[in-house]
């Protein structure tokens, strides 16, 4: 048994909730919050067979992609800060980030 622990951006929260369901995989979904760009996550927890692993896998890399977003950066500490003018910068944001855990015993109440 593997449990699955995505973390991946709140636009796709739903679009892989469903998708999920639609292949019988139970998950818990969390809230979270992200600690580069202080954005609002999902973590989903998937608890399931070995064998489906690979299945689980392709339904989140399916359902959550990457995008790009402009964010101002934060300004320098302890620097002249009025000579200083944050222009937005583009980064990539979303997809997954995904851990796979070997479980040792799983139970049900």
């Amino acid at each position: 048994m593997k449990l699955i622990i995505a973390v991946i951006q709140d636009q796709d929260s739903n679009r892989l909730s469903k998708a999920l369901v639609e292949n019988n995989f139970r998950a818990t979904k969390l809230a979270s919050t992200g600690g580069f760009l202080k954005s609002g996550n999902t973590t989903f927890m998937i608890g399931t067979e070995d064998i489906r692993v690979d299945r689980a896998l392709q339904i989140i890399k399916d359902n959550c992609r990457a995008r790009d977003q402009l964010v101002s950066p934060v300004s320098p500490m302890g620097g002249n800060a009025d000579s200083y003018v944050p222009y937005p910068v583009e980064v990539e944001v979303g997809g997954a980030t995904v851990f796979v855990l070997p479980i040792e015993q799983f139970l049900h109440f």
